[in-house]
């Protein structure tokens, strides 16, 4: 093995966006996550919907103009065409 091409391993403190924190091992000597163990919804069991950057906001205010009729008229459509 060559010497001297490794990088540095730092105990590591970890910061949760739900304000968990916990110590590990890094290269990095400080961690800021959105998700951890503690607020994750496999490890709760709770739903909760992890919304980046606005995109389920988004989706519903784009279906609450049309309705469902643009989808099933869409797929009529699709179905006659064939």
């Amino acid at each position: 093995m060559q010497a001297d091409i490794h990088p540095q391993y730092f105990t590591t403190q970890v910061h949760c966006g739900c304000g968990n924190t916990f110590v590990t091992r890094s290269t990095r000597k400080e961690l800021k996550v959105d998700i951890c163990s503690a607020c994750h919804p496999f490890y709760t069991g709770k739903l909760k919907f992890v919304d980046t950057a606005g995109r389920i906001e988004k989706f519903k205010t784009k279906f609450a103009k049309a309705g469902y009729a643009s989808l099933q008229s869409a797929g009529k459509k699709g179905k006659a065409e064939k």
